[in-house]
């Protein structure tokens, strides 16, 4: 299994580096994971919309570049699908079993995903109503994949 995660902005806090280096370490077990960092644009305080709708739009090209043909797109936006770690292992387990061997996580910058992206998508993933920031989000999606493999194998887990 291929797990691309594409992400908005760069990681610059060492504590959260540490982290990704952890579950990424933790996941070659499971599958090959790649973990893709696509500029982020400067967004002031006080954007218009159309000024939002523009940054968003510069990220989006960004991230199309990146994405690979025949790839699950999985994004990830506050409006998206809910699933217990349960029901995430099942989704990645079913995927598996109907031949989809790449899948591709979408983490937006700092106001979310343009409409056009979230439309590409296969699957709209939540992982909660609450906001977080984009790079904390990084390290729990990181978290819940290698839970999800955990799960899908029998093998333990935290509850």
């Amino acid at each position: 299994m291929n797990i691309r995660i594409i992400a908005v902005g760069k990681i610059k806090e060492k504590y959260l580096q540490e982290a990704i280096k952890e579950y990424s370490k933790r996941l070659s077990r499971y599958c090959n994971l790649e973990i893709i960092e696509v500029e982020d644009e400067k967004a002031p305080e006080n954007l218009s919309i159309k000024e939002e709708e523009l940054i968003k739009a510069k990220e989006a090209e960004r991230i199309k570049s990146k994405i690979q043909p025949n790839s699950y797109i999985i994004s990830l936006v506050i409006e998206g699908k809910n699933l217990s770690s349960e029901e995430f292992s099942e989704k990645v387990q079913k995927l598996m079993v109907d031949g989809i061997n790449d899948i591709t996580y979408v983490i937006g910058g700092s106001l979310g995903l343009s409409e056009e992206v979230i439309n590409q998508s296969d699957f709209k993933l939540s992982f909660s109503k609450m906001t977080f920031p984009h790079q904390l989000m990084r390290i729990i999606l990181l978290e819940q994949i290698y839970r999800g493999f955990r799960i899908m194998r029998g093998e333990p887990y935290h509850r």
